[in-house]
C-alpha cells in the first residue's frame, strides 16, 4: 500500500520533511523555505488561552436515555417519552488549577454536559457538589483570584484563600463539602454530578416548575484521603484522565442516574429560605428526588484538543421547556461562559464539530468573524425579517416568564424566613460519622493553621462555630495544636 503524500497546508507536496533548505551544504537557512516557516509558525500557535477556571479537564461521548415520564413538568423534546435516547458529550474538570495541574487534588469538579437534542444543543453546566462558595456573580472574580496563584509569590497562598472565606460566611456550607470526605473523588466515574443552580421547567400547558438536577453515580461514591491523593499524584498526575479513558476503552461504560427535585413555581416566594441561593440545598424531605433517566458514557474522543479543550458549554444554551431562574449566580454565568469561549475560541466556536448541533441544524444570520465557515450563498440574506424565505422566529417562548417587581439597584438577595449562612453547613456536619468529622476537622485545620493573621483565623473559626458548636470547638482546638507545634 502506497503512503499518503505529505503536503503543506495549501496542499502542495513536500519533498523533504527532515532537512531545512540552506544556502549550500552547512550554510544558513533560507527565508524562502516555506514549509519550515509554516511549520514553525503553526507550532507557535498550537495553544489557545486555557480556561481561567476548569482548565484541567477530561471528556467523553455517550447518551442520555429517558426512563420515567416527566412530561407533566417539561415540554423538552429530548425528555418527551420513555426510552428516548439523546447523544451527549461531557467534560469533567478541576476548578482552580491550570491545564498542567494534577487530577487528584482537593477541589470541586466540573460536571458539564451537552445534550445534542433535535431542538438544539442543551448545556447543563454543574459541579460534583450541590452548592457553591458564593451567591452573587459580582464576587466570582474576587473569589477565583483568592484561590489562584498569588501575583507576588506565584503560588496558592493560605492567607488569600482563608481571608476571602473569612469575609464570605455563605461559603461555610461549601467549605464543609470540600474539606469533607468527598473533597477528592477517587475518579470522575465515582462522584455525583449536580446542576447546582435552580432551573425552570415549563410543560405544554405553560405551567412553570423550578428544578434541581442530581446525577447519582451508578459506580458508587469513592473518594481519596489527603495522603492517598498525594501518593496518587506522585504516581500519575493524570489519574482521573487515565481512569476514564481506560474504563471506556475496556467497555466498562460509566453511568449516572438522573433525578430532579421539582418545586411548583408558586411555592418559591414563600419557601423558608431563598430557593435560588446557590449556597443552599433543598432538603429531600421537602422536595423528594424524582427519577428522570440515565446517562451512559461509551466513547472516548479521538482528539483531546479538538473535542475536550475546544468543547464550549454555556448555561444559556436552553431548549423549549427549560429556562433560567432568578438564581443570581446562574444569571451571571448566562453571559460569562459564552463570552469566555468567544475569547478563547473565537466568535465562530459554535461551528466546531464538538459544539455544533448534531440532531438539528443551526440557522441564523450570524456572519463573518475569524474562521467563518458558514457564510451562506448569494441567495442567503444576512438580515431579518426578509422576503427570501430566511429563518424566522417561532413566537413560542422557551420557558415561562418570570414575574419581576420593585426598584432597580444593587440589592442584597431577598430574605426568607429561615435564610441563614450556617444552618445547612451544620446540618451536613451533624450527618457525618465521627471518623468523617475527624477527617473534615483535620483537613480544615491543615489549611487554616497556615494563615499568618490571627484575625482571619478567628473570623473563620466563628463561622464553623455558628454552624455547629462542636464543629467550631474541634476546628479551633486542631488549629491551635498545629500552630503550637
Amino acid at each position: 500500500m502506497s503512503k499518503r503524500v505529505l503536503t503543506t497546508e495549501s496542499g502542495a507536496p513536500i519533498a523533504d520533511n527532515q532537512n531545512s533548505a540552506t544556502a549550500g551544504v552547512g550554510g544558513p537557512i533560507l527565508l524562502q523555505d516555506q514549509h519550515l516557516l509554516e511549520k514553525l509558525a503553526r507550532f507557535n500557535r498550537e495553544r489557545i488561552p486555557e480556561r481561567v477556571v476548569h482548565a484541567r479537564g477530561s471528556g467523553a461521548y455517550g447518551f442520555f436515555e429517558v426512563t420515567d415520564d416527566v412530561t407533566g413538568f417539561t415540554k423538552a423534546a429530548f425528555l418527551s417519552e420513555v426510552g428516548k435516547k439523546t447523544e451527549t458529550f461531557i467534560r469533567f474538570s478541576t476548578v482552580a488549577d491550570s491545564l498542567g495541574g494534577a487530577d487528584a487534588v482537593r477541589d470541586p469538579r466540573g460536571f458539564a454536559l451537552k445534550f445534542y437534542t433535535e431542538e438544539g444543543n442543551y448545556d447543563l453546566v454543574g459541579n460534583n457538589t450541590p452548592v457553591f462558595f458564593i451567591k452573587d456573580p459580582i464576587k466570582f472574580p474576587d473569589f477565583i483570584h483568592s484561590q489562584k496563584r498569588d501575583p507576588f509569590t506565584g503560588k496558592q497562598e493560605a492567607d488569600n484563600v482563608w481571608d476571602f472565606w473569612a469575609h464570605a460566611p455563605e461559603a461555610t456550607h461549601q467549605i464543609t463539602w470540600l474539606m469533607g470526605d468527598r473533597g477528592i473523588p477517587a475518579s470522575y466515574r465515582h462522584m455525583n454530578g449536580y446542576g447546582s443552580h435552580t432551573y425552570q421547567w415549563t410543560n405544554e400547558a405553560g405551567e412553570a416548575f423550578f428544578v434541581k438536577y442530581h446525577f447519582k453515580t451508578n459506580q458508587g461514591i469513592r473518594s481519596l484521603s489527603a495522603d492517598q491523593a498525594a501518593e496518587l499524584v506522585g504516581k500519575d498526575a493524570n489519574s482521573h484522565q487515565t481512569d476514564l479513558l481506560q474504563a471506556i476503552e475496556r467497555g466498562v461504560n460509566p453511568s449516572w442516574t438522573l433525578y430532579v427535585q421539582v418545586m411548583p413555581a408558586a411555592e418559591a416566594a414563600e419557601y423558608r429560605f431563598n430557593p435560588f441561593d446557590l449556597t443552599k440545598v433543598w432538603p429531600h424531605s421537602d422536595y423528594p428526588l424524582q427519577r428522570v433517566g440515565r446517562l451512559v458514557l461509551d466513547r472516548n474522543p479521538e482528539n483531546v484538543f479538538a473535542e475536550v479543550e475546544q468543547a464550549a458549554f454555556s448555561p444559556n444554551n436552553f431548549v423549549p421547556g427549560i429556562g433560567p431562574s432568578p438564581d443570581k449566580m446562574l444569571q451571571g454565568r448566562l453571559f460569562a461562559y459564552a463570552d469566555a469561549h468567544r475569547y478563547r475560541l473565537g466568535v465562530n466556536h459554535t461551528l466546531l464539530p464538538v459544539n455544533a448541533p448534531k440532531a438539528t441544524t443551526a440557522q441564523n444570520y450570524g456572519r463573518d468573524g475569524f474562521m467563518a465557515t458558514r457564510n451562506g450563498s448569494r441567495h442567503d440574506k444576512n438580515y431579518e425579517p426578509n422576503s427570501y424565505q430566511g429563518p424566522a422566529q417561532t413566537d413560542a417562548a422557551l420557558s415561562a416568564p418570570l414575574a419581576i417587581h420593585g426598584w432597580t439597584g444593587t440589592h442584597e438577595a431577598p430574605a426568607h424566613t429561615k435564610d441563614d449562612d450556617f444552618f445547612q453547613a451544620g446540618e451536613l456536619y451533624r450527618l457525618m460519622s465521627e471518623d468523617e468529622k475527624g477527617r473534615l476537622v483535620a483537613n480544615i485545620a491543615g489549611g487554616l493553621s497556615q494563615v499568618s493573621r490571627e484575625d482571619v483565623i478567628e473570623k473563620n473559626l466563628a463561622h464553623f462555630a455558628a454552624a455547629d458548636a462542636d464543629y467550631g470547638k474541634r476546628v479551633a482546638e486542631a488549629v491551635r495544636a498545629l500552630r503550637e507545634d
